[in-house]
């Protein structure tokens, strides 16, 4: 049995969300190497998914030896999981935080609606979805983590900024923001399923122009 194949559901696991990669102690580690390795398992998951992904494959496409790899992470899995967390790390530091109190309310929940699909629905983390979700009854901790760590901070914006409109006056106290996140969040993949493509620069503004008569209030609309 290959080490990538080896067991590992006895073995303990990291919070992707708080642990760095690499436990062993040693000379310094090159933070490129590290960059390149994620980069190849992030576009091998997407490309692949989790079941077909090799560990050969990776140390290929990064142009790393196998002991290079092995010294930072111990199997699959634990690589997989950080693949996640480098990706969704990156979705965060490339979109800060939404100034919803600067924008007109209609204006700023469509930014939201926006920065939804930029977070979450890119081109490569629309397949991980997918790669997690083919995995989920071998791997429920790989889905668990990409809903905890990504899916959910992306709901959380919206479902927020949603709610200081609310409090501006803008949306209706009796709107079920709840759904209306669910709308905006299944429509980038809805159209990712329909089409196979990247979401059309557009999309953002038709969905919040087809919701947002039927949540704003009258002075708003």
């Amino acid at each position: 049995m290959t080490a990538e194949h080896a067991p590992h559901r006895g073995t303990r696991r990291r919070n992707p969300a708080t642990a760095p990669p690499g436990r062993s102690s040693g000379r310094p580690r090159d933070p490129a190497i590290e960059e390149a390795i994620l980069l190849a398992a992030r576009n091998r998951l997407a490309s692949d998914g989790y079941s077909a992904m090799t560990i050969g494959d990776i140390i290929a496409d990064a142009g790393v030896t196998r002991p290079t790899l092995y010294r930072r992470w111990s199997n699959k899995y634990e690589l997989a999981l950080d693949a996640l967390r480098h990706a969704l790390r990156r979705r965060r530091e490339a979109h800060p935080s939404l100034p919803t109190d600067r924008l007109p309310p209609r204006e700023a929940f469509t930014e939201a609606v926006r920065r939804l699909g930029l977070r979450q629905c890119d081109s490569c983390m629309m397949p991980l979805h997918g790669s997690f979700m083919g995995a989920a009854e071998r791997e429920p901790g790989l889905l668990r983590q990409l809903r905890e760590h990504g899916a959910q901070p992306c709901r959380e914006e919206l479902l927020m900024t949603l709610v200081r409109l609310q409090q501006r006056g803008a949306v209706r106290t009796d709107s079920d923001l709840e759904t209306v996140v669910r709308l905006c969040f299944g429509s980038y993949f809805a159209d990712y399923l329909r089409t196979g493509r990247a979401t059309p620069a557009d999309h953002a503004q038709r969905v919040a122009a087809a919701l947002w008569p039927t949540i704003a209030t009258s002075r708003s609309r």
